[in-house]
Order: structure tokens, then sequence, then C-alpha cells
């Protein structure tokens, strides 16, 4: 199963990294997808990327992370293009914050409410999504998340939506907090197992 992380020019690193690290847990195949062969985050960090977005649109799942720059992603007609080829009848879909723009624009929302982060809000809104006031969020094939530490829940629906419930508990039980670990696993299934179907084959 491959996943591609959508990371563009301004990301936010908590969006991108967080679910990196802990999807990378799992053996899943995970890449940072960008239209260049580098990106600079929102605070500097620059990382290479792995894959280019036409590849990412190829993989099983596909996080849209977020950044300080989303609005310039939403009206570069070049990238856009490119993502058209996200699907959800054959893949998972899941945006981070202003990633959930990302989806709007590219008409995948469409009766769908969503979350996003409470700057991104009013421009979600503006393209005819309903925003919750909640942090995760999914439909069918596609999420959305809210917060960047709510990264972790998306994390934890892709998981468990290509390697099952058990393999997101043990992710998720690495990379919390000592003396916190049950608390942590416990919050982040009681945000997505109500919206989880069964494992793709």
């Amino acid at each position: 199963m491959r996943i591609a992380i959508l990371t563009f020019d301004g990301y936010n690193e908590l969006d991108s990294l967080i679910a990196l690290g802990i999807l990378n847990r799992t053996g899943l195949q995970v890449s940072i997808a960008a239209p260049t062969a580098r990106v600079t985050s929102m605070n500097g960090v620059t990382i290479d990327a792995t894959t280019g977005l036409a590849e990412a649109c190829t993989a099983d799942a596909v996080i849209i992370g977020s950044g300080v720059r989303t609005r310039e992603v939403v009206e570069d007609a070049e990238i856009m293009t490119v993502l058209r080829g996200l699907d959800p009848e054959r893949q998972l879909l899941g945006a981070q914050c202003s990633g959930t723009l990302v989806l709007a624009k590219l008409g995948l929302l469409s009766e769908v409410p969503a979350c996003t982060d409470l700057t991104t809000k009013p421009w979600v809104i503006a393209a005819g999504v309903e925003v919750l006031n909640q942090p995760f969020f999914a439909r069918g094939n596609v999420a959305t998340a809210g917060g960047c530490l709510a990264s972790t829940y998306l994390a934890t629906w892709l998981i468990s939506r290509l390697a099952g419930v058990e393999a997101a508990e043990k992710a998720m039980h690495y990379v919390a907090p000592v003396g916190e670990k049950e608390a942590y696993v416990a919050r982040a299934l009681r945000n997505v197992t109500p919206y989880l179907e069964p494992v793709r084959a």
C-alpha cells in the first residue's frame, strides 16, 4: 500500500511530518509528494520530495497537507489540473487543516461536511462546504481533520482503513507520551472509529 503526503512550499511541519512519522511505523510505503524537488516550510525547514504530484495521484491513499500558501496552491491551474487525478472511488483521501480547501476546490466535498483549522474555515465555507466544530470527520473514502495535532487522527484513520485497527493502536501507542499512552490511543480511536469502514483489500 502506498501513501502520499502532498506537501507544498509554506507547509506546516506538524501537519505533514507527524503523519509521516506515525504512518511509517506500520510498514506502509509513505512518500512526501510535491510539485518541486524541494519544498520549504512556513518555519524555514527544507525537505526533499520523494515523489511528484502525478505519481501521488496513483497512490492507495493521499493526505493533503496544510500550509500558509494553500490559497496560492488552489489558484495554481497547473497544480490543480494534476490533482484532478485524485479519485475517492479508488483512493483514500485525507486533508489536514487548509488541505481541506484543496479538496473543496476540487469538488470532492460536495454535500460532505468537513473539518479544518480556524484560519481556513471562512475560505472553506466560501467554497460551499459546511465546516464542523470537531477535529475529525470522514465519510466513505474522504476524511478531513482540523488543528495541527488532529493529524494523529488522520493517521489513525488511514492506518485503520489500510492495515486494521490493531495496527493503528500499535502505531499510536508507540508515539504517545509515556504514562499517557492508553489515554492517547483511546482518544484517537474515540474520534476515528465512528467513521471506519472495512479494511481495504
